[in-house]
């Protein structure tokens, strides 16, 4: 099943800075092969269920190795099963609804 995710995962007890606990994340998505967007407040991703999945313990895992103990997420996941629809294809929609107003 394919899925869009918004994920934010906050660090808790380790840096000040959350910049190098991102970055990690962004490598270990970008590594699995999955569509991305880095935004403000997370990323979006898009794929298969288990990889998606797969790829938010993976940095779960990673923030853990790299000294953070405790760990924060806000996980919101969208399905569909009457098409497939990606992230472009949502955000250019809204786009467009908005050049015709």
């Amino acid at each position: 099943m394919k899925v869009i995710v918004d994920f934010c995962i906050i660090p808790l007890g380790g840096e000040l800075s959350l910049t190098p606990y991102i970055a990690e994340c962004q490598k270990i998505i970008a590594g699995m092969g999955l569509e991305h967007q880095l935004h403000a407040y997370g990323t979006n991703i898009e794929g298969e269920w288990e990889v998606v999945m797969d790829s938010v313990k993976r940095c779960h895992l990673r923030v853990h190795e790299m000294g953070a103990p405790r760990i924060s997420t806000q996980l919101k996941i969208a399905t569909r099963s009457d098409r497939d629809q990606g992230m472009v294809e949502k955000v250019d929609h809204v786009r467009d609804y908005l050049a015709k107003l």
